[in-house]
C-alpha cells in the first residue's frame, strides 16, 4: 500500500507480502472443505481408509480388466483381420514402409518424452507425498485393485 500525500514522489513506501506465508495461511482448500482437511490419516480410523481404499482399488481393479479385455479383443482382432485380407490378397501391406514410420515415430516420441521429463518428475514426486502421507488408504487401494483385476 502507497504511503504518500503526492502522487508523483519517488518516495513511495510499499508493504512487503510474504507469499508462501500468505499461501499457508489461506489455503485454498480450508476455504472450500473447512479447517478439518488434510491428509485422510487425520480423519478417518484406520478400518475406514482400509475399506474406503479397497473399495475404490477394486472399483479401477475391476474398469481396468474389463477396459484391457475390451482393447485387447479390438487390436487383436484388427490385426487378425488384416493379416487375413493380406493373405487372401485383398490387401497389399508395404512391411518396408511400416517399418520406416514406426522408426520415424519412435524417434518423435524419444524427443517429445524428454522435453516432457520435469512433469513427469514432478508428478512422481507428488504421487509418492500422497502414499507416504496416506498409507493405510493406498494399502487398501493397492489391495484392492488387484482383487478388482482378478474379480
Amino acid at each position: 500500500v502507497a504511503e504518500c500525500d503526492d502522487p508523483d514522489s519517488e518516495d513511495e513506501v510499499y508493504e512487503v507480502v510474504d507469499l508462501t506465508e500468505y499461501a499457508r495461511r489461506h489455503q485454498w482448500w480450508s476455504r472450500v472443505f473447512g479447517n478439518n482437511s488434510g491428509p485422510i490419516a487425520e480423519k478417518y480410523s484406520v478400518a475406514t481408509q482400509i475399506m474406503m481404499g479397497g473399495v475404490t482399488g477394486w472399483c479401477a481393479g475391476y474398469v481396468f480388466q474389463r477396459v484391457g479385455k475390451i482393447a485387447a479383443t479390438a487390436i487383436g482382432g484388427g490385426f487378425l483381420l488384416l493379416q487375413i485380407a493380406n493373405h487372401s490378397g485383398y490387401v497389399q501391406v508395404d512391411w518396408k514402409k511400416v517399418e520406416k514410420d514406426v522408426n520415424k515415430a519412435k524417434k518423435h516420441l524419444k524427443k517429445k518424452a524428454n522435453k516432457a521429463a520435469p512433469e513427469i518428475h514432478t508428478f512422481i514426486e507428488e504421487a509418492t507425498d500422497f502414499i507416504k502421507r496416506n498409507i493405510v488408504l493406498t494399502s487398501g487401494f493397492v489391495g484392492g485393485f488387484f482383487l478388482g483385476l482378478a474379480s
